[in-house]
């Protein structure tokens, strides 16, 4: 395969208007994929909607920060508040898993929780990614690795983003940053992937404007777009409004609508991409 390009759209049952534009991006749009939070509110609904859509592929989206739990607050205390929700505070928890064996077991318990979910949709696992892309710490990634070969885990992906990108007009200030910080984070990423025999995408867009993955966001990557495997992800959602606080500067519609774009499509063939997802991969390939 020359350029496949799987197209994600995360947060799949979050909220009735994310599965909305999950839908209709799928039937009328170019969207390939959607990873699943099976803790969020709307995740039944997803999961409905998902067998009703036999050509979406659909992965584990692993919750561990800013979202519910599966599992009840008595049995995960460590990572968890009395409601059942993690925080935002990332870096803060990021320590912690790395200072507490209490922490680090309840996170396994936590992990295994949402594959047994998603398991129980009945729907295939195409792929596993983490909600603000958690799986990047160590500890995270190393129970994702483990746990996940109890469930045929086949494909992560890995948030490398093209510093071109990262670094283009319109990025968050955070997606220049991370363009160059994260990239012992994510070179180590990928050692252990590969010596798992699990597949990921060269390249990953959707970092640095994340939220902002409007039409001509796309057409600069479909200009540029070279041969291999490249994942585009966005959060679309049928509504102008926030769904959740810390999606309060989102453009959801605008997503939508870049999905569903007729130059979104032609740009597309003409780089002459084809569309999939993870599971069209061969099994422990190892990519660049």
């Amino acid at each position: 395969m020359r350029k496949l390009l799987i197209v994600t759209a995360d947060d799949f049952g979050l909220h009735e208007t994310v599965n909305d534009a999950v839908e209709s991006a799928h039937r009328d749009g170019v969207l390939t994929a959607a990873s699943l939070m099976v803790a969020a509110p709307a995740a039944a609904d997803a999961v409905r909607r998902a067998h009703r859509l036999p050509d979406l592929r659909v992965g584990l989206h692993l919750v561990l920060a800013d979202g519910p739990a599966i599992l009840p607050p008595a049995s995960i205390p460590a990572l968890v508040d009395a409601g059942g929700h993690f925080d935002a505070h990332m870096v803060a928890r990021g320590f912690r898993y790395f200072a507490s064996p209490s922490a680090r077991r309840q996170i396994e318990r936590e992990v295994r929780a949402q594959f047994d979910a998603y398991r129980a949709t009945g729907l295939r696992l195409d792929h596993v990614d983490a909600h603000k892309h958690f799986h990047l710490h160590p500890t995270l990634l190393a129970t994702l690795i483990a746990v996940g070969a109890d469930y045929g885990l086949r494909a992560v992906r890995v948030p490398d983003e093209p510093a071109w990108f990262a670094t283009s007009p319109g990025a968050r200030f955070t997606g220049a940053v991370g363009a160059g910080l994260l990239a012992p984070w994510l070179a180590a990423m990928k050692w252990r992937l590969r010596r798992a025999g699990i597949a990921y995408a060269d390249r990953v867009f959707g970092i640095a404007r994340s939220g902002r993955m409007d039409e001509v966001a796309w057409l600069e990557i479909l200009a540029r777009l070279p041969d291999g495997i490249t994942e585009v992800y966005a959060h679309p959602a049928a509504t102008e409004e926030p769904i959740v606080p810390t999606m309060r500067d989102y453009r959801h519609a605008d997503e939508l609508a870049a999905l569903r774009s007729p130059r979104v499509r032609a740009a597309i063939q003409a780089a002459g991409a084809r569309l999939g997802g993870y599971g069209d991969l061969a099994a422990g390939r190892a990519p660049r």
